[in-house]
């Protein structure tokens, strides 16, 4: 606990050694909650099977750019002095990887935008008669069903199982959406423009039948939010090899993606799945209290289950605090204070995160740093970590991240879960999924503290804080 935080944050419980080094005929998964060396176990992974076969090229990814960068600076930390070792590891996110090897075989992909395909989608519907769906619902019909599963055909629409989507469809109904995703699908080309489930998907079509393979082995991090398309790929390229695809995740960490079976894309676990029940990254104060977020075991649609009941926490901190205030002008001047104290105590500033929910709030995480006379990088797709500056960003940026101490800010009620989510639903079904997520999101954000956690809120205040104080904290 005394070593510098570089040093910490790649260091290897010896009782996950043995996973580092074994072999695996197939896909192995590796599991448990935030805080039980999942990362770090996929790191030495990748180390160890370039170190093991000379001549193989690992590829070590995960969902995000941020990740990505923060994986590959650990990296350099357990490759320091083995630089030829380094280059045979390819460390990049999913979509960087994708982009790249698109690019070197089709050319450079023409990705087209949210709000470009959100566009297209709701000019289609409204030329489209007799259809009772909202722009929202058709969205999220293209992206998890028809571009998700790169449906082509009507049949293959017809036919496909909507494993995550609620709302029921009968034939007629799923015959007027099929004209208006057809409809869609032309104006793509015409703007001559692919989704990244397309990019995938042509690359998994492109090495299917194809003897030459981008690399030899592929350990990914954060595997509870790869998408469809992007498992599908990875399982055409590697799943077959002996220790060819190596998952770490947490499914009460999922964020990002409905659910699908990985099975049905030809990688199975079973078999070779194992859950990490030793939390050595996260106290058990903080732990015990974000674990109230999530029910004790969370299951996917394989029927592989993640239990928390026996995950032991090996060190102990201080209580995390929970306070909330009657405007946000004190929230951020107590924040300010906190961060200011935590530095005081000796915590170097790189070692601190301040998360929001959305980018709507971060001015009121600017506003406390400033308060705390700190100096702030705001993590994005493109800026990543830098030593001597706090880390601001949103929850989902903050995924896979770790710092000694983390404010939670603005936790209030119509922030955390997002009211703007919760209006767009159409059904009782969705609502709960976005609970569910939201949940996730709160977890995670907490989880990324080591020492430290403060969680902050305006009245009203997120009714997720009463599950996460219980009976041991009180508000202040």
């Amino acid at each position: 606990m005394e070593f510098p935080w570089e040093k910490w944050v790649v260091f290897l419980h010896p009782d996950q050694r043995e996973l580092v080094t074994r072999s695996f005929a197939g896909p192995a998964r590796i599991a448990g909650s935030a805080g039980t060396g999942k990362t770090i176990v996929a790191l030495h992974r990748a180390v160890h099977l370039a170190r093991t076969n000379a001549a193989a090229r690992v590829v070590l990814t995960t969902f995000s750019d941020p990740l990505a960068n923060a994986l590959k600076t650990r990296l350099s930390y357990l490759t320091a002095n083995e630089p030829t070792l380094a280059e045979r590891i390819k460390t990049q996110s999913i979509t960087a990887l994708g982009r790249d090897l698109y690019k070197a075989l089709f050319g450079a992909p023409i990705v087209a935008s949210p709000e470009l395909i959100r566009s297209l989608i709701e000019e289609e519907a409204g030329r489209v008669a007799g259809h009772r769906f909202s722009p929202h619902f058709l969205y999220g019909e293209w992206t998890d069903v028809v571009d998700a599963w790169q449906l082509k055909t009507w049949e293959a629409y017809r036919d496909v199982s909507r494993l995550g989507r609620k709302t029921r469809i009968g034939g007629k109904q799923r015959g007027i959406l099929w004209s208006i995703f057809e409809r869609v699908r032309r104006r793509l080309d015409e703007h001559r423009a692919i989704t990244w489930s397309d990019v995938f998907g042509r690359l998994a079509d492109h090495f299917a039948h194809s003897a030459q393979r981008p690399f030899d082995h592929a350990v990914v991090d954060e595997a509870q939010d790869l998408g469809v398309a992007e498992a599908r790929f990875l399982g055409v390229v590697a799943a077959a090899r002996p220790d060819g695809l190596f998952f770490a995740g947490d499914l009460g960490q999922r964020i990002f993606q409905p659910p699908f079976s990985w099975k049905s894309l030809g990688i199975d676990v079973r078999g070779r799945s194992f859950t990490l029940r030793v939390n050595y990254r996260t106290s058990h104060q903080i732990r015990s209290h974000a674990d109230r977020l999530l029910p004790h075991v969370v299951s996917d649609v394989d029927g592989n289950s993640e239990s928390r009941r026996g995950t032991v926490s090996i060190f102990s901190g201080p209580m995390p605090e929970v306070r909330v205030f009657d405007a946000p002008a004190d929230e951020q001047t107590a924040v300010g204070a906190w961060i200011a104290d935590r530095i005081k105590e000796g915590c170097q500033p790189h070692e601190i995160g301040v998360f929001v929910r959305s980018p709507k709030q971060l001015e009121r995480a600017r506003a406390a740093l400033k308060l705390a006379q700190a100096t702030a990088i705001e993590l994005t797709e493109e800026f990543a970590l830098q030593p001597g500056k706090v880390a601001i960003c949103t929850m989902h940026v903050a995924k896979g991240l770790e710092f000694r101490a983390v404010a939670v800010m603005a936790c209030d009620d119509d922030v955390v879960p997002l009211q703007e989510r919760i209006e767009s639903v159409a059904d009782d079904a969705g609502l709960q999924e976005i609970y569910d997520t939201e949940r996730h999101l709160l977890y995670v954000a907490c989880t990324r503290a080591r020492d430290r956690l403060l969680v902050t809120g305006v009245l009203p205040a997120s009714e997720f804080l009463d599950d996460f104080m219980g009976k041991d904290s009180a508000r202040r």
